[in-house]
This record gives C-alpha cells, sequence and structure tokens, in this order.
C-alpha cells in the first residue's frame, strides 16, 4: 500500500485558479503528486499534456497534437477548466485567461485557444503549487498609456 498524501491545501490553492472547481482542484492534485520533481512550468505543462508536438526541419516549424505519452488526465482537467472558461469568458471578460481566450479565438479557432487557455492553466498551477500561494493575475504593462508630463 502507498502512503495518500494530505492534499487539503493544494486542493484549496488550486481552487483560487480560474476555472478550477473542487472536483478538477482534485483532480489536479492527485494526479500532480509532488510539484518539485518538475524543474520548471514549461516541464509540467509538458506532462500534463497542454503542449503541442514540435516539428522543426530546414528552417520550417509545424505544431502538431498533443503527444501521446502524456498524464491524460492531468490533460482532461485543465482542458475542461479551459472549457469552462470558455463559456464563461463573456463575464469574466476582466480576467486575465478570458481575455487570452478571446484575443486567440478571434485570430485562431476555438481549439487553438482552448489549448493556449489550458497551458496557461497548467503553468499557473506550477506556480500555485510551488510557491505555495493564491493565484495572480499577470503583471503587464501597457503601452497605451499616457504618462502626463509636467509643463513648466
Amino acid at each position: 500500500m502507498h502512503e495518500v498524501k494530505n492534499t487539503a491545501p493544494e486542493v484549496a490553492l488550486l481552487q483560487t485558479i480560474p476555472g478550477i472547481g473542487p472536483i478538477l482542484s482534485h483532480v489536479i492534485a492527485y494526479e500532480t503528486g509532488d510539484i518539485t520533481r518538475f524543474p520548471s512550468a514549461a516541464c509540467y505543462a509538458s506532462y500534463a499534456g497542454t503542449t503541442p508536438s514540435v516539428h522543426a526541419s530546414g528552417g520550417k516549424v509545424r505544431y502538431g497534437h498533443t503527444p501521446a505519452d502524456v498524464n491524460h488526465y492531468l490533460h482532461l482537467a485543465f482542458v475542461e477548466a479551459a472549457n469552462i472558461l470558455s463559456m464563461r469568458h463573456e463575464a469574466l471578460h476582466f480576467r486575465h485567461v478570458a481575455q487570452l481566450y478571446e484575443r486567440l479565438k478571434a485570430t485562431k479557432g476555438h481549439g487553438i485557444a482552448i489549448g493556449a487557455v489550458a497551458r496557461h492553466l497548467a503553468e499557473a498551477t506550477y506556480w500555485v503549487l510551488s510557491t505555495k500561494s493564491a493565484y495572480r493575475e499577470p503583471h503587464h504593462t501597457n503601452c497605451n498609456t499616457v504618462v502626463s508630463s509636467k509643463k513648466g
């Protein structure tokens, strides 16, 4: 018998991530296990199956489907959370993930947008579990903001 780890603190932290509720947080916490076994957010996202395969040759790059050798339960959980966000993106228009979905859906379509949101959620999960702190919206500087100058 293997020992089952108490995941209550991780589950509570995961529920701070948009789109992840009580059921998905338990699935993600259980399937992830110890987050320190992943050296980076990109490695965790790859393990979770939220990064596409890349085929590059002769200076050309083509992105393919998700590789088959991933954790399918984590992949399902992050895609499900992304789909939840896509259904509620109008109500959540102020959240980064909803803006990411809207921007990519307009240019690349629903499927690509869901994949990108799922990857964002996977990387956010890595940082939430690594730092043991609640999800925070990414901070971006607005290049369109005009700073008023003193006129003398």
